[in-house]
């Protein structure tokens, strides 16, 4: 019986999501593509940089935009393991990012299909094709994990 695996930049994220617990953030990773090819990837810094915008999401934002030399990723695939944030979802219409594959839902702080619904919104610009689910089990463990050792 043949097992499914991830695809490569679900993996890339999870590992990314593993480095970030590890430098003491919430254990998210995301990563860029486009073409198949991965462009750029992050992991959550806030607390690292003193800077409350260090979202994964964010930061792969600003890295593929530097890369590619322009603001928008119209053929851009975004893979994040969590829900994203509304500053993270607003950064996305605002990239124009083709499509959002993310992970773990996030009931509490989510913007996608929980809270805010950004991408519902009339006012939305833009709106990125979604997926989520994909690696959840494995995303929700590693957040999980990292707030039991806190408390």
């Amino acid at each position: 019986m043949a097992s499914w695996t991830l695809p490569q930049p679900m993996e890339r994220a999870l590992e990314l999501a593993v480095q970030s617990a590890a430098a003491g953030e919430v254990p998210v990773g995301a990563v860029i593509t486009r073409g198949g090819e991965i462009l750029a990837e992050a992991h959550n810094a806030p607390r690292e940089t003193r800077d409350p915008t260090a979202h994964a999401e964010v930061l792969a934002i600003r890295l593929a935009a530097e890369a590619l030399g322009e603001e928008r990723l119209t053929d851009c695939e975004l893979w994040v393991t969590l829900e994203p944030c509304a500053m993270c979802a607003g950064a996305i219409v605002h990239a124009r990012i083709g499509k959002l594959y993310y992970a773990a839902s996030d009931p509490k702080g989510g913007a996608v299909e929980h809270g805010a619904r950004v991408f519902d919104q009339p006012q939305c610009l833009h709106r990125p094709e979604v997926y989520s689910g994909m690696g959840e089990a494995r995303a929700a463990e590693l957040l999980r994990a990292f707030f039991s050792d806190r408390r």
